[in-house]
């Protein structure tokens, strides 16, 4: 067993509004773990290449760009998105806006952009375990984790939250364009040929359509601590 491989990972994939990323920040914090917003990455990215202006079909030019993120990220006790830095500066709320969300999904189908981003997830990977969040985190960048989450729930549930959310932080917001921003970006990233939305074989399938925060928490922490009392006696 390789040594990255004794270290425990719990993948929670899902499309935009499901929750996962609120679930896995708490499971990390309360079990002490590193945090993954994969997300993030490509938001960063997304966000950044569009700001120096360049083309978002361009794959060299994000690869270089993906090749030189400096991307800092703290998960919040209370479950809300994690704050980000890039290069020392703050970029949390420019990152949770459908605008970037839509420039994540654009870079995210470009197939060299994620092998670019591949080994920045995997080097995540550190004692005493990681909680990651993203699409494919179970499927193509942790295909032996611990614990594979697929979490899932209406869109029309995921566009109110993301209504509510927007709202609260002082965002405009339009219910129907968010509900049609996320029936076309279910599409795209499900349709796309690397890496795309599914859940991995062997994942759980929660829905969270009528489940609040700590019950879906209380049922993945549930079934990890099953999994965690395997683990740690087969790796003693």
């Amino acid at each position: 067993m390789k040594s990255s491989n004794k270290i425990p990972v719990v993948t929670i994939d899902g499309p935009s509004g499901s929750g996962k990323g609120t679930v896995a920040q708490i499971l990390a914090g309360r079990l002490g773990w590193h945090y993954l917003d994969s997300g993030a990455l490509y938001r960063v990215l997304g966000l950044t290449a569009d700001r120096r202006g360049a083309s978002l079909d361009d794959e060299p030019a994000l690869c270089r760009l993906a090749e030189m993120l400096r991307i800092v990220f703290v998960p919040q006790a209370d479950g809300n998105p994690a704050q980000v830095t890039v290069d020392g500066l703050e970029v949390s709320l420019e990152l949770r806006t459908e605008t970037t969300g839509e420039l994540a999904s654009r870079v995210a189908v470009l197939p060299a952009v994620r092998a670019a981003l591949l080994q920045k997830q995997r080097d995540f990977r550190q004692n005493p375990g990681l909680m990651t969040d993203g699409r494919d985190m179970g499927t193509t960048v942790f295909p032996d984790a611990l614990l594979k989450v697929f979490l899932i729930a209406a869109p029309e549930v995921r566009a109110q939250r993301r209504h509510k959310q927007l709202k609260e932080k002082g965002f405009d917001a339009n219910l129907d364009l968010i509900l049609g921003e996320i029936r076309h970006r279910d599409a795209r990233d499900t349709d796309r040929s690397v890496s795309p939305l599914k859940p991995a074989d062997d994942a759980w399938i929660l829905d969270s359509s009528t489940l609040s925060t700590t019950e879906v928490v209380d049922a993945v922490s549930r079934r990890l601590q099953a999994r965690l009392a395997v683990f740690e006696t087969a790796t003693r």
